[in-house]
């Protein structure tokens, strides 16, 4: 009986400004133990100067400058798109902000031989800074919160056997060529953040599974844009959960969820922001104003995330949340 070859896996690494970072995750992938793969860095338009030290560092590689920011998921999408021209049988989709075992990828084929039903795989990712702690391994829609649960969220363990979840963590998650071709991509629209949740649940209705890979490890430094509550988080979290629901759930759901979660959410914000704009000339300690003007912040986030789906405005968010005078 003929050997049949390794799967050909394409990693595609997306850079937007962080070259420190991308140079470490790529000499780590340098050294991984498999013999079919290829990696794509896609350069989201950086203005650091990324793209050359990247390729005069790792020449052999291949490197796409896409020219402007485009996100997320329309950057991986040009990399995926790449990979599957060049004949991939998988792609894996990785943060940049990662480090990777050296077995990673023959931690996740072992997976793909045992698991012929799955057909989405997410790694087992530790922590950076604290290698025994999970960071987490993605989640399960949550209907009663119109959100989802971490499923090992910052948890000491050591995970021996594959799970079956709603969405595996986008940091690392390696999928067959079927799912591009009979799902389509990551949707652009999203920009930053619930994308990979949207393709994996796009991959489910098609009767794609979702699974970790206790053996395919890696360590992730978890990005400070996420590390505490920011407001371009808030806004693409509270946006792109209502564009989520609008594609995933079905009409029943969707009157389900808005009437007893989303409205009372939104309702909820709105009286926040009122009571906190009244309070405020009347605080005079510096550190409770800093502190009422920061949930203001969160607050006028979040309201404009829901203003901007409702008025159809998706890609990348307003100027002003990533400004320093955002809560002027």
């Amino acid at each position: 009986m003929p050997n049949v070859p390794e799967p050909l896996i394409f990693i595609v690494i997306l850079n937007w400004n962080g070259k420190k970072d991308t140079l470490e995750c790529l000499a780590s992938v340098s050294m991984i133990d498999y013999a079919r793969f290829e990696v794509i860095v896609v350069d989201n338009g950086s203005t650091d100067d990324s793209a050359r030290v990247i390729r005069a560092q790792f020449p052999h590689i291949s490197l796409i400058e896409t020219g402007k920011n485009l996100g997320f998921a329309e950057g991986n999408n040009v990399g995926i798109r790449y990979g599957l021209e060049k004949g991939a049988d998988a792609i894996l989709l990785l943060n940049n902000d990662t480090v990777v075992d050296p077995y990673l990828l023959k931690g996740f084929t072992k997976e793909l031989s045992a698991q012929p039903g799955a057909a989405i795989f997410g790694a087992t990712i530790y922590l950076y800074g604290e290698r025994d702690r999970l960071d987490h391994f993605g989640g399960n829609w949550n209907r009663k919160k119109a959100a989802f649960d971490f499923v090992g969220h910052r948890e000491k363990r050591n995970e021996k056997n594959s799970l079956a979840i709603d969405y595996v963590c986008g940091a690392a998650i390696l999928l067959r060529r079927e799912v591009f071709e009979q799902v389509g991509l990551l949707e652009s629209r999203y920009f930053l953040i619930w994308e990979e949740a949207d393709l994996c649940f796009r991959a489910k209705h098609a009767g794609f599974l979702s699974v970790t890979c206790p053996e395919a490890i890696l360590f992730h430094k978890v990005s400070a844009s996420f590390t505490g509550k920011k407001p371009h988080t808030t806004y693409y979290w509270w946006r792109n959960r209502l564009l989520w629901v609008e594609r995933n759930c079905s009409f029943l759901e969707k009157i389900d969820v808005g009437v007893r979660v989303l409205l009372p959410e939104i309702f909820h914000l709105l009286k926040l922001r009122l009571l906190k704009t009244l309070q405020l000339p009347f605080t005079y300690s510096p550190e409770k104003r800093l502190e009422k003007r920061g949930k203001l912040l969160q607050y006028r986030a979040a309201l404009c995330g829901v203003k901007d789906y409702l008025l159809r405005r998706f890609g990348e968010g307003p100027a002003w949340l990533t400004t320093r005078n955002a809560d002027r």
